[in-house]
């Protein structure tokens, strides 16, 4: 202990970056590593002081220990494989096994103490994006600290001192790192009763984030700047989102950071919410306006609250189409009108496998099972009670329903509609469109072709 003692004494616990000296790694707490893509449950407090969990989709938050008062965490910074829907896998950086890496959550007022464990093949630093803290805790390489060499372990400590909604990523080589997907998120919970958080019943977080996967590759291209393929919540892509499950009428938080190189408009179906909390905190309820679609642009975070209040399957995505589609060929021609009749049997003969697409749109997509390069997820996917989603990326439901109970996360399967609730075929009698009459000594608008004289036929 008088080791342990000597070394935090001398390590100068306002500055991060100096490694861990031998004598004390020993005291290093246990790093905990999950591999797991499914949602875990809440993780709730067994020491320090108490609060709401979050639940964080497709992810899991970090166990702590308490040390002399601090809530000490382990990350380590890995290569790690995540799969992002079922059969596709991709190789990415994270922390302690997946990318993301867990949810640190805390309390407003912990100290807090961090060791990073360097497992990369290069250095790195961790940023904690959004927090107030001693400059020689921010994290950026160079600036505030020296990198993480590689096998090395540093320690972050500082006071969470204000309540809200972060995230954490490098500042070390942040273009390849990051595309590699090292990035997590960061809950701090108010102490006590505040007057801009409400208590809610269920609250979930994700990440947003990109990715460049050539079909058929399992690494990410990480010079990518603006022709991302692959865009997903958590590291994860439609159908393999998991859907978020709540109890008609219960109050819900949603929590979204955005750590990828576009904005996105996050839209629910079939709900109104309020927006309340940003980067820099909790809102004041008089700066706020009902919304169904919010706006997450590069490096922020938004909060969202509303009241479960209509029973159903809702989509919730993001609102830019091309964001709700997996891997495509962004250069493919559009084909829509193009007659293929008559040539389609002279493009097999030098082309065996070539297939009609895209002259009726691209529905077709999602019904038939062409072949796709192995490691590869299909553009448009998922299968609900009525046919083909046809939908990827950023894609998931928010399940509303009225026995769910309290504290329970599972999917409680498809939404068993009321009986005359869905729409429908019409089957009766169609009535001719009536068409608007000319007005009188006024031709018809009619294309005419000229003649190479100029003058009309």
């Amino acid at each position: 202990m008088n080791n342990r003692r000597q070394f935090f004494a001398g390590a100068a616990a306002t500055m991060a970056g100096l490694s861990v000296a031998r004598s004390a790694l020993a005291a290093l707490p246990e790093p905990v590593i999950q591999t797991s893509v499914d949602t875990a449950p809440p993780l709730v407090p067994n020491t320090g002081r108490p609060y709401n969990p979050v639940v964080t989709l497709n992810g899991w938050s970090l166990p702590w220990r308490m040390n002399n008062g601090v809530k000490e965490f382990h990350l380590v910074a890995e290569p790690v494989v995540r799969e992002m829907s079922p059969g596709f896998k991709v190789n990415m950086w994270g922390y302690n096994g997946q990318s993301p890496g867990p949810t640190i959550e805390v309390v407003e007022g912990d100290r807090v103490r961090i060791f990073v464990t360097n497992k990369l093949p290069e250095h790195t630093t961790i940023h904690w994006h959004g927090q107030r803290l001693p400059s020689g805790m921010d994290g950026v390489g160079g600036l505030n600290q020296p990198a993480i060499p590689v096998g090395k372990t540093f320690v972050y400590e500082f006071e969470a001192r204000r309540p809200g909604t972060f995230m954490y990523h490098p500042h070390a080589d942040e273009m390849v790192q990051m595309a590699m997907g090292m990035m997590g998120f960061w809950v701090t919970h108010p102490k006590g009763k505040y007057p801009h958080i409400s208590e809610v019943d269920r609250d979930f977080c994700f990440l947003l984030n990109a990715f460049d996967v050539e079909p058929g590759s399992k690494t990410p291209k990480v010079n990518t700047m603006t022709d991302f393929n692959i865009w997903s919540w958590n590291s994860r892509i439609f159908p393999g989102i998991d859907t978020l499950n709540v109890r008609l009428n219960d109050r819900v938080r949603i929590r979204v950071g955005n750590l990828t190189m576009t904005n996105h408009p996050i839209h629910l179906h079939g709900h109104e919410f309020l927006v309340t909390g940003t980067d820099g905190g909790p809102t004041p309820p008089s700066t706020r306006w009902y919304e169904v679609t919010t706006d997450v642009a590069v490096g922020q975070m938004r909060q969202i609250e509303l009241i479960a209040d209509e029973e159903g399957d809702w989509a919730f995505h993001c609102h830019k189409s091309h964001h709700t589609m997996n891997a495509m060929g962004h250069d493919v021609p559009t084909m829509v009108g193009v007659d293929h009749r008559g040539l389609v049997n002279k493009i097999q003969r030098v082309v065996p496998d070539y297939m009609v697409m895209g002259e009726r749109g691209m529905a077709d997509m999602g019904e038939m099972q062409m072949p796709i390069p192995d490691n590869t997820a299909p553009m448009m996917t998922g299968t609900g009670q009525f046919g083909p989603i046809e939908m990827g990326g950023m894609f998931s439901v928010f399940k509303v329903r009225k026995d769910q109970k309290p504290g329970d996360y599972k999917d409680p399967g498809p939404y068993k509609f009321p009986q005359g609730t869905v729409a429908y075929e019409w089957t009766g009698a169609t009535p001719a469109a009536p068409r608007a009459a000319t007005p009188q000594g006024k031709a018809d608008a009619t294309a005419v072709k000229p003649s190479p004289s100029g003058k009309h036929h």
